[in-house]
């Protein structure tokens, strides 16, 4: 199976969805990464003077990840992108990987990068409906990202679909996540290694796993 994974900045395909693609890579499964904005140049980086290029392939390495998409649009002004540009962006990265299964953003995330990611995916991933030759999207989810979703005041995120990554999968993701500057905070902060953890243990107790990421479908086809 071939996952398309399209997130807004790098670290958030570690913060949302870490502990699948790790599995999913561990079962076999082809998945590759597309990060819109490949640079963040809003971020400061503080402690390490390497690029954020580089952290993105660091912990892309740790995930097992071997192909990923970058593109240029500007960190925290997505609004400011003719809304079709990155519509097609996202189109294309279809084109290219042939996904399965998509996984982005959750529409009410409180950053707006996230926000308009996911609207521009929503339509992209229809692509299959105008041109013949596009492979139809069997599966398309939405994930969570801590201190994005969960911040967010009207909050709607209720997840319908439980993926189990056990211990080792939390660990990885944890381990993926210091290789992004800042990317982790100390406790109380959503994403300190204790809440990760915590959260990973909630959502599988939801669905009797054992450690769990979630998500929200929007559809699936056969």
């Amino acid at each position: 199976m071939k996952y398309l994974f399209v997130v807004a900045h790098p670290d958030d395909e570690t913060l949302g969805a870490g502990g699948t693609i790790y599995n999913l890579i561990k079962k076999e499964n082809d998945v590759v990464v597309c990060v819109l904005c490949g640079e963040a140049k809003a971020r400061k980086i503080t402690k390490k003077e390497i690029s954020m290029k580089d952290q993105l392939e660091n912990s892309l390495k740790i995930l097992g990840v071997s192909n990923y998409i970058l593109g240029d649009f500007p960190n925290i002004e997505f609004n400011t992108v003719p809304h079709v540009e990155i519509v097609q962006f996202i189109e294309k990265a279809i084109v290219d990987t042939m996904p399965d299964i998509v996984v982005t953003h959750f529409c009410d995330d409180l950053n707006s990068d996230h926000k308009i990611t996911s609207e521009c995916c929503d339509e992209a991933i229809r692509f299959f409906q105008r041109r013949d030759n596009i492979k139809p999207i069997k599966k398309y989810m939405y994930m969570e990202v801590l201190s994005s979703t969960d911040w967010a005041l009207n909050n709607s995120f209720k997840p319908n679909y439980f993926y189990e990554i056990n211990e080792e999968g939390v660990a990885k993701k944890i381990e993926a996540l210091k290789s992004y500057d800042g990317a982790l905070r100390s406790f109380p902060h959503p994403r300190s290694e204790e809440n990760i953890k915590a959260l990973s243990i909630y959502r599988a107790c939801q669905a009797k796993l054992n450690y769990a990421e979630s998500f929200m479908i929007a559809f699936e086809r056969e």
